[in-house]
């Protein structure tokens, strides 16, 4: 059995893992408009489904992934789950239908939901609290930076070796982190510390998550969060486009602010260990409401485009630094007190902050009117209500303690 690797390799292969998923969807945009041309007759809205039947699969495969981790170990999950997602890329990179893309599309997020799920589960078996919080600090760099690079990345792909090209990427992507997994990482979940995977016991440990307050409301808190950043990713791109002309940079300013961005889970890992979880999430919000004010502001002001612009850049940068500063931290804090049911937690969390996230942000893409006015309203409005629910998370902590 290999010995537990130094935090900094086990730091590197927790974020490899986790960014499978970033990967897997932010990689395959470039490729939509040939694999439309390809496979569709040229139907770019049909093909979209590449992206959701790919994240269908990943929410389906959330809810069954932690679960079977506590049951069975969390190695023998991630690698089962690592086969699934390279079987399922095999066959996107082979098909000669959309329909059968989509179908492999399904199978391959069916796979990424173990190192999407476990690999947090693992992260709790070895640490708890503030140190916890550290750790996932550092593996969220990778959240924020994979969907700036995963375009270009797809881009590149694209241009070399057409479509196909990206989905051996995605195998040989998953080759190695499995590999350097099956190599370099012990089991971190003793079977005296396993738990029988039967409905009962799943039920009562999602009631345990319900009725705990700290484990709610960071819950909750962390939906608001995904909402704010899918409701970016989603809008983003066509208001470099349309409200500001710049849509052929776009990808390099994204990429840019995505990676000054990774230095927000750095500033958190150093802060988390002096300030504590709750007051860094409660202030960053405070700070992210005023900057995203601000911006709103600039924008119904009617001010030369370059204002608007200037501001909106630094608005997004904001956003960023949000993320990087408050998920790592919602993470720890839901699954601090969940430790003897550690992977049906993070399957719980990540399954609700997933869909919770996307139908709070489709509404605000599909209010886009040609300029970042919806977006940045809909952000305040999620940004307000964050922090009042991480105000009553910080006196739900107090209350426990006392």
């Amino acid at each position: 059995m290999p010995s537990l690797p130094s935090r900094t390799e086990f730091i590197a292969l927790m974020a490899m893992l986790s960014a499978t998923v970033a990967f897997s969807i932010d990689a395959m945009l470039p490729a939509l408009p040939a694999i439309a041309a390809a496979l569709a007759g040229g139907d770019v809205a049909a093909v979209q489904l590449v992206v959701s039947a790919f994240v269908l699969g990943m929410g389906i495969g959330t809810l069954f992934t932690g679960p079977l981790s506590d049951r069975y170990g969390r190695k023998p999950v991630m690698l089962a789950g690592a086969a699934l997602y390279i079987v399922g890329a095999v066959a996107a990179a082979l098909a000669q239908s959309l329909e059968i893309l989509l179908a492999a599309r399904l199978v391959q997020g069916l796979g990424a939901a173990g190192p999407r799920v476990v690999a947090q589960a693992v992260v709790r078996d070895l640490y708890s609290g503030r140190q916890m919080a550290q750790v996932l600090s550092f593996v969220m760099m990778v959240f924020t930076v994979v969907p700036a690079v995963g375009p270009l990345i797809g881009a590149g792909l694209v241009q070399l070796g057409g479509w196909p090209a990206i989905f051996w990427a995605f195998v040989v992507f998953a080759l190695l982190s499995s590999a350097w997994l099956a190599l370099r990482l012990p089991e971190t979940l003793p079977p005296a510390r396993r738990r029988p995977f039967r409905l009962p016991a799943l039920r009562s440990a999602a009631a345990e998550m319900a009725r705990h307050p700290t484990v709610r409301l960071a819950i909750a808190v962390q939906v608001l969060t995904f909402g704010t950043l899918f409701s970016l990713i989603s809008s983003v791109q066509p208001i470099f486009d349309v409200a500001f002309d710049r849509g052929e940079s776009f990808p390099l300013w994204f990429g840019a602010l995505a990676l000054l961005s990774a230095f927000s889970s750095v500033i958190n890992a150093r802060l988390v260990i002096r300030l504590g979880m709750q007051r860094m999430v409660r202030t960053v919000y405070a700070g992210g409401l005023v900057v995203s004010l601000l911006c709103l502001a600039v924008l119904l002001a009617g001010l030369p485009v370059v204002v608007e612009f200037a501001a909106f850049v630094i608005w997004l940068q904001a956003a960023f630094f949000l993320a990087g500063m408050t998920i790592g931290n919602l993470n720890a804090l839901a699954l601090e007190p969940m430790g003897h049911v550690a992977g049906t937690a993070a399957s719980v969390m990540g399954a609700v902050a997933t869909v919770g996230g996307v139908l709070l942000s489709a509404p605000i893409a599909l209010m886009f009117d040609g300029t970042a006015v919806p977006l940045l309203t809909g952000c305040v409005l999620m940004s307000a209500a964050a922090l009042a629910l991480a105000v009553r998370l910080g006196r739900a902590e107090a209350a426990l303690s006392a």
